[in-house]
């Protein structure tokens, strides 16, 4: 490593981009895979539903302890168990959809293992990125999440046609031990004592204070520096906070029953073969992946360039990404065609991802000395947004089985993109008038 060109900081980034991308390969790959099997058993849309939605609860208990086990342990060892722990829960389960005990248990091993990727992510990045480089990166890392959606709906469905289903979870398995390998081989935790006026601004620090006063030893000549207390009454009244936990919780309430209910639409809804339909059904992630990037660039060059404050550009972008995506959502089911449907899905992903550059950020805006904190509550709430949103959506599509006898009509669907729609109209105007810019936590 000694004799490559660029600073090590950023191959640990790219290593955490691709660690995003294969999670989300993995989490596109099995709704895949699963749909394939219980439409051949004859299961029906509500425990399908169940069966989809049960990764979010594992997922939803594992990230506090995750942000704490990486603090304590060490975001480079938290991140590499995780990916050894949910590579071999995918290889070792049969994806059986009549053993259903066997199938909740393995999907709430993988929610619990990958619960800790993002806590452990973001306090690598910490020790490693310095502070005028941390949105870029963060931006390039999260990112990958797209990009992995979109690869795995390009490339899995064939490997389902070809190979059965049970091929996508040795495909997945197999993408974890190779980056496990690469990270156990590259990955290195940061040489602070080079980096003394960054460590000085926070480089190379835990993102996540956990305790009262705890002094900190800073290499700098030996002074040291001390973490207040984490004011969580303030922080959980802090209307700023809860504006950007209820956006948090309907981006995901959207991407994870699109993630989960697309191909199904695809399939019963339009009466389409995902292997027929070629490239264009990893248009709607990749678009995200492009949109993501370009609404953090565009919020950088707005506020460096002073052209409108923090505040207003976290509105603007929000707004604008939560509204149009709201418009897409609710047209979604009025077109008939393949066309259509990637049209208006890639429409409604990628400007909710553009809106990421709105609620996304502000927790660094607001309270960059607990931006993990708000970070870790409002992720919670986007992982409930999955538990609800998945399981719901497969109720709601039995209801609509039972009442028009298929789900090929789009009154079988106009509820199920509705609710999302409505909660990007809400959750716009919540930003608009409680949001800022500002720093309200020192």
């Amino acid at each position: 490593m000694k004799s490559m060109k660029f600073p090590k900081r950023y191959l640990i980034v790219l290593l955490t981009f691709v660690s995003t991308c294969v999670c989300y390969i993995e989490r596109v790959g099995f709704s895949i895979a699963y749909t394939v099997a219980a439409d051949a058993a004859g299961i029906n849309q509500s425990s399908k539903g169940t069966i989809l939605s049960t990764f979010y609860y594992g997922y939803a208990c594992s990230q506090v302890p995750g942000g704490w086990a990486a603090q304590k342990i060490g975001g480079r060892q938290v991140l590499l168990l995780s990916f050894v722990l949910w590579s071999s829960t995918c290889f070792l389960v049969p994806l059986d959809p009549n053993r259903v005990t066997i199938l909740v248990v393995a999907r709430l091993l993988v929610g619990v293992a990958q619960g800790f990727i993002f806590p452990s992510i973001h306090t690598v990045l910490a020790q490693w990125v310095p502070p005028h480089e941390r949105s870029r990166s963060v931006s390039l890392t999260t990112s990958g999440m797209y990009l992995g959606a979109a690869m795995g709906m390009l490339v899995l469905p064939s490997l389902v046609k070809f190979r059965g289903p049970q091929s996508v979870f040795i495909a997945e398995a197999a993408l974890g031990v190779i980056w496990s390998f690469f990270w156990f081989k590259y990955a290195t935790d940061p040489p602070r004592s080079e980096h003394q006026k960054a460590t000085a601004t926070g480089f190379g620090e835990s993102l996540l204070p956990t305790k009262a006063s705890q002094k900190i030893k800073v290499e700098n000549g030996g002074t040291t520096a001390t973490t207040s207390e984490i004011p969580w009454k303030r922080i959980l009244a802090s209307r700023p906070v809860w504006a950007i936990v209820v956006n948090n919780f309907t981006f995901h309430y959207a991407l994870y029953v699109l993630m989960n209910w697309l191909p199904t639409y695809f399939e019963l809804g339009l009466q389409l073969s995902l292997q027929e339909m070629g490239s264009s059904k990893m248009l709607p992630y990749f678009n995200m992946f492009i949109f993501s990037n370009i609404g953090g660039v565009l919020a950088d060059h707005l506020i460096t360039k002073r052209i409108m404050s923090v505040t207003k550009t976290r509105k603007f972008l929000n707004t604008v990404g939560f509204i149009v995506s709201s418009l897409a959502l609710m047209a979604l089911p009025i077109f008939r065609t393949s066309a259509g449907a990637i049209f208006c899905s890639s429409v409604a992903l990628g400007f909710l991802a553009l809106g990421r550059a709105g609620f996304a950020v502000n927790h660094m805006d607001i309270a960059p000395k607990y931006a993990g904190i708000v970070m870790g509550v409002s992720n919670t709430a986007g992982t409930l947004a999955g538990i609800i949103g998945v399981d719901m959506t497969g109720k709601l599509l039995e209801a609509a089985k039972a009442e028009y006898s298929d789900l090929s009509s789009p009154e079988s669907w106009r509820t199920v993109f509705v609710i999302p729609g409505l909660l990007c109209v809400f959750s716009s105007f919540i930003f608009l008038l409680f949001s800022t810019g500002e720093r309200i936590f020192d």
